[in-house]
């Protein structure tokens, strides 16, 4: 069986983000993306960032993985614009290969939003749950986590473990 990955869409590598995305990775060994580190243009009509890391990326994800857990951290009452730009570009697999997206259906999908606290609006989930239902993959679904002080709290912890429970008992 094929494992989990986890995309890593903050524009730190080294952040809250990253505290949250390595307590879930090193709990349950899933391997994490920092596309922090990918070099990914936004999505052009014209295919003009087709020599970038966003179709190998993708080809790792598809040939490796079933489930991909998708960690963000919350902008201005939305997923990163890393994230966003990644999101965008998965039109290119409906666009210039075709072949490689179709490959997504029947895979898993699931969502990590992090914030300085409990203050997730109502449907910042959207995006996800819609994208997985269009690309015909099976939406787990999602929990928000939060770092208080540079530290994940308890009660934090308690949920993502809950959520990992959830994850991999579905499967």
């Amino acid at each position: 069986m094929k494992k989990a990955v986890i995309i890593q869409g903050s524009s730190r590598t080294i952040g809250d983000t990253s505290l949250i995305v390595n307590y879930l990775a090193n709990k349950c060994e899933i391997d994490v993306i920092d596309l922090n580190t990918k070099t990914i243009g936004q999505y052009d009509y014209e295919y003009r960032n087709a020599d970038d890391d966003f179709i190998p990326t993708m080809t790792e994800i598809i040939a490796n993985y079933d489930t991909i857990i998708f960690a963000t951290p919350v902008y201005w009452y939305a997923m990163s614009g890393i994230m966003k730009d990644f999101f965008d570009r998965i039109s290119d697999l409906l666009r210039t290969k075709k072949d490689l997206g179709r490959q997504l259906r029947g895979k898993n999908m699931a969502m990590i939003s992090i914030s300085n606290a409990d203050d997730l609006v109502t449907g910042f989930n959207m995006p996800f749950v819609e994208t997985a239902k269009y690309l015909g993959m099976t939406y787990l679904g999602d929990i928000h986590s939060w770092v208080e002080n540079d530290t994940i709290p308890e009660n934090v912890k308690t949920k993502i473990d809950n959520f990992a429970n959830l994850l991999f008992l579905q499967k």
